[in-house]
């Protein structure tokens, strides 16, 4: 098969929004954990998964082809990311979450339209050269910084509430796939609707998970959290990565 024609990007499907909520959700906890809870604190947490990023990074994009365990590794430290880029415009720089949600948006949209501009499509399922595959991964880390922001903003800013912001992006979520079938939008405007309001999706339920109820919150530990959810995703990517190796099988 020719090289240029392999998709690089993970295939649709009923798991692959599974373990998306959970990783984003992972990103949201595992950056608290590791910047209040270890006591790294935000700048030092924020060099560290930034190097455990560009490492994974290289290592995905190696394999010229979708890898379950590097593809999802990537998509967990490209959520850890976003979360911290946020976070530390925020502390750091006293930057108003309405000002990055903007920001991010404009972002956002101004990438989409460099990459169709440039290769004529945003389908994920021709995620299959160098450039398309740049495109989705920086388009992938913006979406998770600023559904980091949108999420914070609904349910924190707006005074929502962690459950109701869970309800309402939930409700997009739906609304996007109810749209798709209905033939209202078609598939590549309702994967990335989706793709996107996920990141908040997980931040809210991150957030409902390890915040103390007087917030908001469930109150479950932090530590606990990103132990089940991490055997869960673990679990998932190995039943792809021994799915696709059965595939391959089959195909030769």
């Amino acid at each position: 098969m020719n090289k240029e024609l392999i998709n690089r990007v993970a295939s649709l499907g009923m798991l692959f929004w599974v373990i998306k909520i959970i990783s984003t959700t992972v990103g949201e906890t595992a950056a608290d954990y590791v910047s209040v809870n270890l006591k790294l604190g935000l700048s030092t947490t924020a060099i560290l998964m930034g190097v455990i990023t560009i490492i994974v990074v290289v290592w995905n994009f190696k394999q010229k082809k979708y890898f379950p365990p590097s593809y999802w590794l990537l998509i967990v430290m490209m959520s850890i990311e976003g979360t911290l880029i946020t976070d530390f415009l925020v502390e750091k720089f006293s930057v108003s979450l309405l000002t990055l949600d903007v920001i991010f948006t404009i972002a956002m949209v101004l990438l989409f339209f460099l990459w169709y501009k440039k290769e004529h499509t945003l389908s994920i399922h021709a995620v299959n050269n160098d450039t398309r595959e740049k495109f989705y991964w920086i388009i992938v880390l913006t979406t998770f910084a600023l559904g980091t922001g949108v999420g914070d903003t609904v349910s924190e800013y707006l005074k929502v509430g962690y459950l109701y912001s869970l309800i309402i992006f939930g409700s997009i979520f739906i609304l996007a796939g109810i749209l798709y079938y209905t033939k209202i939008i078609n598939a590549v405007l309702a994967f990335w609707i989706a793709f996107i309001v996920t990141r908040p999706i997980g931040a809210s339920l991150g957030d409902l998970f390890i915040q103390p109820a007087k917030d908001g919150g469930l109150g479950v530990s932090v530590a606990s959290i990103n132990i089940i959810f991490f055997v869960i995703i673990i679990a998932a990517v190995s039943f792809l990565t021994v799915k696709s190796g059965a595939n391959r099988k089959v195909v030769n």
